[in-house]
């Protein structure tokens, strides 16, 4: 059997790492050993930040949401409990889009929320 090299398996391998660390800095986009760490490093931090993406979204709308709440005199877990209350099923991220972008939809959404926890 004859004797087979591994020249251009390794070298695809080598060039898909290579490829995957376009743009990194220093020797982590030139050097293969740097780049491959670099490359497992990058995807441990996409995986997890795929994740956290979603907590710091939710952060956010929550801070708008209360923000707006406060400016109709009312806090951000009264106005939440005041809406389950009176039937209004609204997510936090289009709530926080009406607080941006529409004060006077928030206003009477604040207004019923109110009127509901009395």
């Amino acid at each position: 059997m004859p004797r087979v090299k591994g020249g251009t398996v390794t070298r695809k391998r080598r060039n898909r790492v290579l490829k995957l660390a376009k743009g990194y800095y220093g020797s982590k986009h030139a050097l293969f050993k740097t780049a491959k760490q670099q490359v497992m490093k990058s995807g441990q931090y996409a995986y997890r930040d795929r994740r956290q993406k979603k907590r710091d979204f939710r952060k956010l709308w929550i801070a708008r949401i209360n923000a707006a709440a406060r400016l109709n005199d009312i806090s951000y877990s009264r106005l939440m409990h005041g809406l389950k209350l009176a039937g209004i099923e609204v997510n936090r991220k289009m709530l926080a889009d009406l607080a941006v972008n529409d004060a006077q939809g928030f206003a009477s959404l604040a207004e019923q929320a109110k009127s509901a926890l009395k």
